[in-house]
């Protein structure tokens, strides 16, 4: 009996330092990505134009790091809030832990260099040398031109400083382990090829992270064969919840019988001042989709997004796009 029990008490030891190196490899190996960058953003014309408008219309930076008003239909952003960061996603979204949008002015950003900021944006490691959860999509983020991300840190650079400190994101087991090794290295990326649609749009669409909110996911993973096929969930706190629509070409369930000025109209429609005021009882139904912050985009990006996803696969898929509270 004595022998037996000194067996399970060695094999529990052996086990207990396997766990400790792992945790010891993983906490001392990761995240990797390389150093900082010993990097200078010059802010000229063309990058802060170039940035102001990635930033708001495409990779909508600005969505998620200022407060959004939610009496209105898709919750545009509160005039006054851009890039103060606060906006928390909770277990109540569907996100394993309490993850607050940084405070992305200068109020917070100042002392920060460029090279710090751009490794965060591109691999998602901030200035401590944490690695970040990917709400923040930094790796779509870390496939754009390295031009398009040098705009991006020109344009914030110049956001109304705001004097805001967001708590700090708190993740649950074993997602606070499982984050450590998302980051990836950046390679600098070319320019896109504006002139083939197809590549061009397909840059758009990872830029803009559009697969990330259209497709389903179980556990933080893509469903298979369910690329663009919409259905992803998103909870109110009403007890409403709101599911992101089937782009795909089906002709029955997605975009298969939109015309190319179906779809730029069905974002433009937006652009203008009056769509700010709309409430979702105007619309039948509310939405996460920054439809104001979208509809800034020019009709050719929007053309060659819509080129794109007419080659993606089709897949037949219907979704109830609202769930209305309970009463």
């Amino acid at each position: 009996m004595k022998k037996v029990l000194k067996i399970v008490i060695w094999g529990l030891g052996v086990v207990v330092v396997v766990i400790a190196l792992g945790l010891g490899y993983l906490y001392m190996g990761y995240p990797d990505v390389g150093p900082v960058r010993d990097l200078t953003v010059t802010a000229t014309p063309e990058r802060l134009a170039r940035g102001t408008y990635l930033a708001n219309h495409v990779s909508v930076c600005i969505d998620c790091h200022s407060s959004r008003d939610w009496n209105y239909f898709a919750g545009p952003v509160v005039p006054g809030t851009e890039g103060k960061g606060g906006e928390v996603f909770d277990e109540t979204l569907g996100f394993p832990g309490m993850i607050y949008a940084h405070n992305i002015t200068p109020g917070a950003l100042g002392s920060q260099s460029d090279g710090v900021l751009y490794r965060a944006i591109t691999t998602g490691v901030d200035k401590d040398g944490k690695a970040m959860f990917p709400i923040m999509p930094y790796p779509n983020f870390n496939k754009m031109s390295e031009e398009d991300i040098l705009s991006i840190i020109a344009y914030v650079r110049t956001l109304k400083p705001i004097e805001n400190n967001p708590p700090k994101t708190v993740l649950n087991a074993p997602m606070n382990l499982i984050v450590r090794t998302i980051p990836m290295k950046r390679t600098p990326q070319p320019d896109p090829d504006t002139s083939n649609a197809y590549e061009y749009g397909q840059y758009l669409v990872t830029a803009a992270s559009c697969a990330d909110c259209h497709t389903q996911q179980v556990k933080g993973k893509p469903v298979p064969g369910m690329d663009f096929a919409g259905g992803f969930k998103f909870p109110f706190p009403n007890g409403a919840v709101a599911r992101s629509a089937n782009i795909t070409p089906d002709e029955e369930t997605g975009i298969g019988a939109w015309s190319e000025t179906d779809f730029v109209s069905k974002f433009k429609y937006f652009d203008n001042a009056e769509a700010r005021t709309l409430k979702p009882e105007d619309v039948g139904y509310n939405t996460v989709m920054p439809w104001m912050m979208y509809a800034g985009m020019t009709e050719r990006d929007l053309g060659a997004i819509y080129k794109y996803l007419r080659t993606v696969k089709p897949v037949k898929h219907h979704i109830e796009k609202y769930t209305p509270p309970a009463k």
